[in-house]
């Protein structure tokens, strides 16, 4: 069997703090479902802590097909993003962000202490999420005349399936979400059933 769960937050962590050698390190985990809203929580962490000066992050998009970003902001070269998004990988969760900020206390942490520092900060603000197991469902698009309602939803309330949308009128259109694994027994049960239509659809 494929996998057809991954895990992931459902809503912010709570803002953590990690000090080496007087620099600070605030650590935030943020759940995404896309790119574009990375860029608005780098900038709403800029406003609230517009005195520090490193606003290192790394982010990961997808179930399938991985999209993953991993940003030292000025910090040497993989000494940041990398073990911030090393973290994502250790605690296997995906669509989350962990932005670390840094406040630098005046004395240099060296290479290692900044792979040490960011990669703790990440850890925390993992530890202070709620990682919940979310399942990766595919959507049918289930049509049929309205005197065959009765045999679908009887297939529906069997199988337990969850009804995301229906239109019931002269033609019915019901909106199922299956689990991937289930997907294609359920779409075979449904197009056995005699002028019954059904297609998968986008999310």
């Amino acid at each position: 069997m494929e996998e057809d769960s991954f895990r992931t937050i459902l809503k912010p962590s709570e803002e953590v703090l990690f000090k080496d050698k007087n620099s600070k390190f605030f650590g935030y985990a943020f759940p995404i479902d896309n790119e574009d809203v990375v860029k608005e929580h780098i900038e709403a962490l800029k406003k609230q802590h517009h005195q520090a000066r490193h606003w290192c992050y790394a982010y990961q998009i997808g179930t399938e097909t991985i999209a993953y970003r991993a940003n030292d902001d000025g910090e040497p070269s993989n000494s940041a993003g990398m073990p911030i998004y090393g973290q994502i990988q250790s605690f296997e969760v995906t669509n989350i962000l962990i932005v670390v900020v840094r406040y630098f206390g005046g004395v240099k942490l060296g290479v290692g202490g900044l792979i040490n520092a960011y990669r703790t900060g990440a850890q925390l603000a993992l530890e202070a999420s709620k990682i919940v197991e979310r399942t990766i469902n595919i959507d049918y698009l289930i049509t049929c005349e309205y005197d065959l309602m009765n045999k679908v939803m009887r297939v529906v309330k069997e199988k337990n399936l969850n009804i995301v949308n229906q239109k019931l009128e002269l033609d019915c259109q019901i909106t199922i979400s299956v689990r991937k694994n289930d997907a294609q027994a359920i779409h075979d049960i449904f197009e056995s059933i005699y002028k019954v239509e059904i297609k998968e659809t986008e999310h």
